[in-house]
């Protein structure tokens, strides 16, 4: 088997999950491109373990432990973004840039830092 196939989809895939990471707006795709870049470098793991043909099959091995990180990071990242979409009522990217820290409105400062400011 040519290694060349392998290498064409897997950059294929990354590149397709790059865009989507980078163009969508709704967190749930997003996800879902972070996925699909996950399964391209599990796709080359294995291309490159075949092609090598080690003996320990640690490509293999790194595969496996590439799926069970993908798995545990779709768990935390849907149940993210499930909180989030039930308190904010939206999984719109752009619309939830108010939820980072440091981030408040000029006139919020409290009257006692304006008084404290003024003395």
């Amino acid at each position: 088997m040519h290694l060349a196939y392998p290498a064409v989809l897997s950059v294929l895939l990354f590149c397709t999950g790059l865009y989507g990471v980078l163009a969508r707006r709704n967190a749930i795709l997003v996800l879902m491109s972070v996925e699909l870049m996950l399964n391209a470098v599990n796709l080359n793991l294995v291309a490159f373990d075949v092609w090598l043909r080690d003996a320990l099959h640690s490509g293999q091995a790194l595969t496996l432990f590439t799926i069970a990180i993908a798995a545990a990071e779709i768990g935390i990242g849907l149940a993210i973004v499930l909180m989030v979409y039930r308190n904010r009522g939206t999984s719109d990217i752009d619309k939830l840039r108010d939820t980072a820290e440091g981030h408040e409105p000029a006139d919020a400062t409290a009257p006692a830092e304006k008084a404290e400011a003024t003395a």
